[in-house]
């Protein structure tokens, strides 16, 4: 018969290795932008102020690399639609998640060519942030309207997809400042 070992709970990451993820996620992002897909992991690791080794411990491959800065992006939605909810009334949580939206779709512009070059394509990458943002938006949509603040007739996902227009019409770089106030004019037009 045999013994049934009980398992450790999965630890935390320590302080210095979270750190040190945040810190090469953020110069993943700001490399991917200067030098596309092909970017030197060598040349992220020094600007990390880490070594190549620690570089590829947590991010074994360029695609995890990109795939990781990718969801990062995303999570940030996820975490603004929480805060938000939890200090903010109905139609105003959704008016700032959907500028914080704004900045993603910035970033995701970036990283999308990088993305796109991964081996195997994006698509299973797309697939958990597209569920991620349609949760996080319809949770926001839906209690907008609970509130009385936005017509039932009004999807949340619907007035994403009219900001992410913006962003691809034309190419023009004011676009983020223009989908900024479009925002605001979305959610006047949306209200019962």
């Amino acid at each position: 018969m045999k013994k049934s070992v009980a398992q450790k709970p999965a630890r935390k990451p320590r302080s210095d290795a979270q750190r040190n993820r945040e810190r090469i996620l953020d110069v993943a992002k700001q490399v991917f932008t200067l030098r596309g897909a092909d970017a030197s992991m060598d040349e992220i690791a020094k600007r990390a102020k880490i070594g190549p080794g620690t570089l590829y411990r947590h991010f074994p491959t360029r695609d995890d690399l990109l795939a990781t800065v990718y969801l990062a992006e995303v999570e940030k939605l996820a975490e603004a639609q929480r805060r938000f909810s939890a200090e903010l009334p109905p139609i105003e949580a959704l008016r700032a998640w959907m500028q914080v939206f704004i900045d993603y779709i910035a970033a995701k512009r970036i990283i999308a060519p990088a993305l796109n070059a991964m081996a195997g394509g994006p698509s299973k990458v797309y697939q958990q942030s597209t569920r991620m943002m349609e949760e996080a938006a319809n949770a926001l949509g839906a209690r907008a309207v609970a509130s009385g603040d936005l017509r039932a007739d009004v999807a949340a996902m619907d007035l994403l997809r009219a900001v992410y227009g913006l962003s691809t019409g034309g190419g023009a770089e004011d676009w983020p400042a223009r989908a900024r106030t479009f925002v605001d004019i979305l959610l006047q037009g949306s209200r019962p």
